[in-house]
């Protein structure tokens, strides 16, 4: 985009600026004079009339209004010149500008996507070390439950022995107090525990 600009301030230098067109010739102003002048007759007129007794004012000659306004066309044109370059300045300014406002956005949107595209690498490998260890405390979720069912069965087994144990006990005791209350009623006794009750 700058090479093109370059071209153009080079092209514009290089042309050759047109020659400043001389001033007409102005005819010098007739001096007033209090002699006659005599006025041609407007064409289609009828035969002239001696009128050399009569009076006609005549005005000085106005000079031409481009020849009067030479000196200001002239200042005109450098206005003109000045303002062209102004703008042509002004516009290299504002190209100038739309190019550093266009390199600072794809700065931006660069540096945006790279924070992005970190960020997502990142979030990968978190969620990567998160599914892994949930991985291992479902492992060890698993282990542990199989854990605490191998010591359910081991105290139900303990349990079952135990009230085995108690049921036999309880027979041997039963059987016992059968025996005891056989031999009381064979002899006629009164055990002392009961009595002791009392």
């Amino acid at each position: 985009m700058g090479a093109k600009m370059e071209e153009e301030v080079k092209k514009v230098e290089t042309e050759p600026t047109p020659a400043p067109e001389p001033p007409l010739a102005s005819a010098p102003a007739p001096a007033p004079t209090d002699e006659k002048v005599l006025l041609p007759p407007p064409p289609g007129a009828a035969a002239p009339v001696d009128d050399s007794k009569a009076l006609a004012v005549v005005e000085p000659e106005k000079v031409p209004e481009t020849i009067a306004k030479k000196p200001s066309a002239s200042h005109d044109r450098d206005v003109t010149l000045a303002n062209l370059e102004k703008e042509k300045s002004m516009s290299f300014v504002r190209a100038w500008e739309e190019s550093e406002k266009d390199k600072a956005e794809n700065k931006a949107q660069k540096k945006l996507s790279t924070v992005t595209a970190w960020e997502n690498t990142r979030k990968a490998a978190i969620e990567a070390k998160l599914r892994t260890i949930e991985e291992k405390l479902e492992k060890k979720k698993a282990l542990y439950a199989e854990k605490m069912k191998n010591q359910i069965g081991m105290l139900h087994k303990q349990a079952d022995e135990k009230r085995a144990t108690i049921q036999a006990e309880r027979g041997q005791e039963l059987l016992k107090a059968e025996e005891t209350a056989a031999k009381y009623r064979a002899t006629g006794g009164v055990p002392k525990k009961f009595l002791g009750c009392f």
